[in-house]
């Protein structure tokens, strides 16, 4: 199916994989591939990519990650790969990397929507989100470690959510562990019954996009960048960053705000 959508500030889009939709300030990105299990084909990849992009442009304060049918993602689509050469292959993986970074890179948070099962490449979307709400039925996976084909990629996002010992419990054995596993391992914010699911996103989401936009911006991309620096330098990297936007409108307009015990006006 063909979706045309348009977000506020962004351009139509013609996706076959990918639901976009906007209401009030929250964008939501739906993949839409029900009869693959949302599988993470090169093409919906792509729509992947076409969809984040212009929501990352847009004016929306926030973007909801979701997913259609009986599965959030069975990660990377097998029908691709089973006869595909490398060359193949690394166009694939290429694509997944672009989508991963460019999550992490769209100034908005991003807010998984977990409904159910997120396996192997969909795991890793789930891990590459800057918050996470699963429904308690929804299961969590990085099942390569039990077949012929490791999940490689996929551990790098989940491996810095979740630490080394359990990463490597998780992608050794490939077995599957619980929204309540997954919450206890660090991969999830919240774990609610199914039909809290919605409300739960959008109650996180509101919280997290309080305040100047650019200031939540400039925070998401330095919280980023500074989680992969040695102590030593990320504090270098934060205190340059904390006096330089000291002096920007939204940061004097927050502490007059405070100062003066009013509500602060956010002019973006």
């Amino acid at each position: 199916m063909v979706v045309t959508a348009q977000a506020s500030g962004s351009s139509p889009m013609n996706l076959d994989h990918v639901l976009v939709s906007r209401e009030a300030d929250f964008v939501t990105i739906t993949m839409n591939r029900p009869q693959r299990r949302n599988a993470l084909s090169l093409s919906h990849l792509r729509d992947l990519i076409t969809a984040f992009d212009a929501a990352g442009e847009s004016d929306a304060s926030g973007i909801i990650l979701a997913g259609s049918g009986p599965v959030f993602s069975a990660g990377h689509d097998f029908a691709d790969v089973a006869e595909a050469d490398e060359a193949a292959v690394r166009t694939l993986l290429d694509a997944c990397l672009q989508l991963m970074e460019l999550i992490e890179s769209v100034p908005q948070p991003v807010v998984a929507r977990v409904h159910a099962l997120a396996t192997a490449a969909g795991c890793q979307l789930v891990a590459a989100c800057d918050l996470a709400v699963a429904a308690d039925s929804a299961g969590f996976a990085a099942p390569g470690g039990k077949g012929g084909w490791f999940c490689h990629t996929p551990m790098v996002a989940i491996a810095r959510n979740i630490g080394r010992k359990r990463a490597a419990e998780l992608a050794y054995t490939g077995d599957t562990i619980t929204a309540a596993q997954a919450l206890e391992w660090g991969l999830l914010n919240r774990v609610v019954p199914a039909g809290d699911l919605d409300g739960a996103v959008a109650d996180l989401l509101s919280r997290a996009t309080r305040g100047s936009r650019a200031s939540k911006a400039l925070g998401k991309r330095t919280l980023n960048r500074q989680l992969s620096l040695p102590q030593a330098e990320a504090y270098r990297l934060a205190t340059e960053v904390m006096a330089a936007s000291s002096q920007t409108v939204a940061a004097r307009e927050g502490m007059s705000a405070f100062l003066g015990k009013r509500r602060p006006e956010w002019s973006d």
